[in-house]
């Protein structure tokens, strides 16, 4: 039992008296084979001949790291102002979005669900979005509502465009209320998915005047960005140059916000703005694997100029400002040139920890390929590449990409394979250090192999995800974040006095 004066949490309180006698009784009904036929079967796991197996597999995914569509539509979703977030789903996978998106933010997630059971399995959920519409519009007042489904929905062939009209036309929503909407099937695809079909979705439904005579701005698209200092960044950036710049959508607030009185809506991009958002004259995506539907809207039916841009470590912020120069038609401002500066520094300071150092990056496809790009322009070698949810044309991207460095001829492209993979090559082709989101620390332990926790989810650490981690400011902290874990990894090393802790003082 718990004393309320002393309050025992965490791994403390599984290791007191009545915690380890339930372990112990456990154990007879586990129904385990030998300690010693364990050990002989997980160390056969490290071995080459269970690697070759391993990459045969088919049947199953095993530690994929990522998520379902629907997740990537919820941001969407909070990324405009006074949005609701509406789940067509059942009430569990909702609470899943939202804990999802709690754990790694620290910060409230707000999204409703129509809680669709049994009977709406067997005999459709018409009745339960009419009824949940109804309900969020009085219970929390958005002033728009974006609709995207779970697997259930999907599998039963609900018909979202019917059942948004239905709602209007007998009087559970004003007819005039916007609701948009987007079939986000939890089965295919992944989170990105998800996130472009409800921002393509939004933009083909909301913009209705498109205006041949284009505005002088530039549409800024994050794609699903969780570390929320760089969507200021990339408007800082396009403001710099004088750019009239909107970000769609803008979530950067909405799970960054101060202490004090809690509001259900913060920041977001405005509805009218979105509305407008086709007059503009061109857009930039900062995540070009992520948005493909949107561009190909923006491109083919908008007819604005788009560009493809990947501003993560110093070549890709490159990219990014001198897009920004040609359209403005302004030269780079020196306080740009400055942080280019202080970044360019930086990387000479710490060039000789990170040079020759093999790393396996993993992660969403943009994010992998900028991640890489930047460890070789540090002088890193990317001896695996690997992204579990790899659309079309990424394998290719991320061998041009690696086919940069000196090391290219060791370095491999690992697309559509999951971490038990991964797992794999880090016994049978081992590296110095893993680059990627939380569910790399069973590998660490696992392989004995440091990770950086760069991506997303990261569930483990606090408040990384208030920083940026692109353009020339993002640069910064990436560096930081992978030199200081090799520092940490040398002190780790450099324990034993007079041993091991040779050459390595206070002064590196």
């Amino acid at each position: 039992m718990q004393n309320p004066q002393k309050i025992v949490i965490g791994k403390d309180l599984f290791l007191q008296p009545e915690y380890d006698e339930t372990f112990k009784n456990k154990k007879a009904f586990e129904d385990m084979p030998e300690v010693q036929k364990v050990k002989e079967i997980a160390e056969w796991t490290k071995s080459k001949e269970y690697c070759d197996l391993n990459f045969k597999r088919e049947a199953i995914t095993i530690n994929q790291a990522k998520a379902c569509q629907p997740l990537g539509a919820v941001m969407v979703a909070l990324g405009f102002e006074n949005t609701m977030p509406y789940v067509h789903g059942s009430h569990g996978c909702v609470a899943y979005f939202r804990t999802y998106f709690t754990r790694h933010f620290k910060e409230p997630t707000p999204c409703v669900s129509d809680s669709m059971t049994e009977d709406a399995a067997v005999f459709g959920g018409i009745n339960n979005m009419k009824q949940g519409l109804q309900n969020c519009k009085a219970l929390y007042e958005p002033e728009m509502i974006a609709v995207s489904t779970t697997c259930m929905a999907e599998v039963i062939g609900d018909d979202l465009n019917a059942f948004v009209d239905g709602a209007k036309t007998e009087g559970y929503l004003p007819e005039d209320y916007p609701v948009v909407f987007a079939h986000t099937p939890s089965f295919v695809g992944s989170h990105l998915t998800g996130y472009d079909n409800m921002l393509s979705e939004t933009l083909k439904q909301l913009c209705k005047t498109i205006s041949k005579d284009k505005k002088e701005r530039l549409n800024i698209v994050p794609g699903f960005e969780t570390y929320l200092g760089g969507i200021d960044e990339e408007r800082e950036l396009a403001e710099a140059f004088g750019i009239d710049a909107v970000v769609i959508p803008d979530h950067g607030e909405q799970w960054n916000t101060g202490a004090g009185e809690y509001k259900m809506f913060a920041g977001g991009t405005p509805i009218e703005e979105i509305k407008g958002a086709c007059n503009a004259k061109a857009i930039v995506t900062m995540q070009p694997f992520t948005t493909p539907k949107t561009l190909k809207i923006c491109k083919n039916k908008f007819k604005q100029q788009t560009f493809e841009a990947r501003p993560i470590g110093l070549s890709g912020s490159d990219e990014l400002v001198m897009f920004l120069k040609e359209f403005s038609g302004k030269d780079v401002p020196e306080s740009i040139k400055r942080d280019r500066a202080r970044l360019v520094d930086a990387m000479q300071d710490s060039y000789s920890y990170v040079h020759d150092k093999k790393f396996a990056i993993y992660g969403d496809p943009d994010f992998a390929l900028g991640l890489a790009a930047f460890v070789i322009e540090m002088g890193g070698e990317v001896t695996h590449l690997l992204c579990n949810n790899a659309p079309e044309g990424w394998a290719e991207a991320a061998r041009a990409v690696l086919d940069r460095s000196p090391a290219k001829d060791s370095s491999r492209v690992w697309a559509g394979k999951d971490l038990w993979h991964l797992r794999s090559l880090l016994f049978t082709e081992p590296v110095d250090y893993l680059i990627g989101n939380s569910y790399g620390k069973e590998l660490e332990r696992d392989t004995g192999v440091p990770l950086i926790r760069i991506g997303f989810p990261i569930f483990d650490r606090h408040h990384l995800h208030r920083y940026s981690i692109v353009g020339y400011k993002g640069g910064l902290n990436l560096l930081n974040w992978i030199v200081n874990k090799i520092l940490d990894t040398i002190d780790s090393q450099t324990k034993e006095i007079a041993k091991t802790d040779f050459s390595y003082d206070l002064v590196r």
